[in-house]
């Protein structure tokens, strides 16, 4: 493992405590990436309604408070690094991350819905901005509730009003926001576009792959949940592999959720001490 300057590993705790917030805001990096899903046997024929159906159903799973203790492995062009991480959701209201390294606590960080604060706590400095310096800086409108969709399992950016399709590959259960031969032309359509596909377990009952691809900049982001498990009769992730490609630049995270807790009480504070600065 790439030993770090001590700053430099200060400075990318920030980058990945912003980056759990908004995870394009990663995309600067590169290692190689994986892709999609191996193909294994055909799996039986569903209909198109229940299959999209079934990703409505998906979409309103939702827990009212969530803890799990995170391990995490960050690799780009320059760091492979592991770290933990207790990350705590309070449904609609806000999202609190302990970043430690060495046991020791390195970073906290909390968003709500509108505004992303981070305390560094070797820095003594603190950053606080609006959820709208994420679109500014990086060019794409991600959401609180994405957060939230992201570290949840649940499919990214579901809207009922969006009408969705059905590709038809005998060997996944995939659907998506546009048609098969539109993805094609996507160079010919509004560069604000982004397009979302979803793949379901092979019993079709749990998301296991979602893509995110963003033509203006070329990005594409495959969050695949390779296990998931039950807690308090809720399927959540266990193991999560995200792949972040932006053109020749590339980050691949892992993170596997430990010792995690459903519909219990959760304090979610974020403390910036008054001798602490902004950080520069």
């Amino acid at each position: 493992m790439k030993k770090l300057h001590k700053r430099s590993m200060q400075n990318l705790f920030i980058k990945i405590a912003v980056g759990f917030s908004f995870i394009w805001a990663l995309s600067s990096c590169s290692p190689k990436v994986g892709s999609d899903l191996m193909n294994g046997d055909k799996l039986p024929k569903i209909k198109d309604k229940e299959l999209v159906d079934r990703l409505d159903s998906l979409s309103k799973i939702e827990p009212k408070t969530f803890y799990s203790k995170l391990d995490i492995n960050y690799k780009d062009s320059t760091t492979d690094i592991s770290f933990k991480t207790s990350l705590k959701i309070v449904a609609d209201s806000a999202i609190s991350a302990i970043i430690t390294y060495a046991r020791i606590p390195i970073v906290t960080a909390m968003v709500t819905r509108d505004t992303i604060t981070v305390v560094n706590k070797r820095e003594k400095c603190y950053t606080v901005q609006s959820l709208d310096y994420l679109k500014s800086t990086f060019g794409v409108d991600f959401t609180y509730e994405n957060m939230e969709e992201l570290f949840l399992g649940k499919p990214l950016d579901y809207n009922i009003d969006q009408k969705y399709f059905v590709e038809h590959d005998p060997y996944h259960y995939s659907i998506s926001t546009h048609k098969k031969r539109d993805k094609k032309r996507m160079d010919r359509r509004p560069k604000e576009d982004i397009v979302l596909n979803y793949i379901l377990s092979d019993d079709a009952k749990f998301l296991q792959q979602t893509m995110i691809k963003s033509p203006s900049d070329s990005t594409e982001i495959t969050v695949i949940y390779e296990e998931r498990q039950n807690v308090n009769g809720m399927n959540v992730p266990k193991v999560v592999h995200m792949h972040i490609k932006a053109k020749d630049k590339g980050i691949y995270i892992k993170m596997d959720y430990e010792k995690v807790e459903i519909n219990e009480p959760q304090e979610l504070i974020i403390v910036i001490p008054e001798k602490y600065e902004k950080c520069k």
